[in-house]
């Protein structure tokens, strides 16, 4: 199973990021929270590292359901989608969201694979509406 579902833009990490949050609303995910992992290993560690962004992305009435189902489930929610330049491509940008499956798997809970699967189809399309943009 893939860790991810992903894309490479060919764009600014700025209007990646930009992108990215539009097509996650447009799949019904909000953005929670936001992790500036450039700046946090700074500002922590006097490590420099490239632009790297992670955006903890909700759908509230996929959460639900799988918290009805399992409320231990929060542990691995939101679900993770990272913008970040890729230092072996110039000009390159990643978004990698979460696969969802890995809610299954990690749970071994068989209630949750509906659950995954729509999530998963939603974060998909969102990725892949980056790909026709580019």
């Amino acid at each position: 199973m893939n860790l991810a579902l992903s894309t490479t833009l060919t764009t600014s990490f700025d209007d990646a990021v930009a992108r990215t949050r539009t097509a996650l609303q447009e799949q019904g995910f909000g953005v929670l929270t936001e992790i500036d992992m450039q700046a946090t290993m700074k500002a922590k560690l006097g490590a420099d590292m490239e632009r790297y962004l992670i955006l903890g992305a909700c759908n509230p009435p996929l959460a639900h359901r799988a918290v009805e189902v399992d409320r231990q489930i929060g542990l691995l929610l939101p679900c993770n989608v990272v913008v970040r330049e890729d230092p072996a491509a110039p000009g390159a940008v990643r978004v990698e969201a979460m696969n969802p499956q890995l809610l299954v798997q990690v749970t071994d809970e068989a209630a949750l694979a509906p659950i995954a699967d729509d999530a998963g189809a939603r974060l998909q399309a969102a990725i892949d509406a980056l790909t026709t943009e580019n």
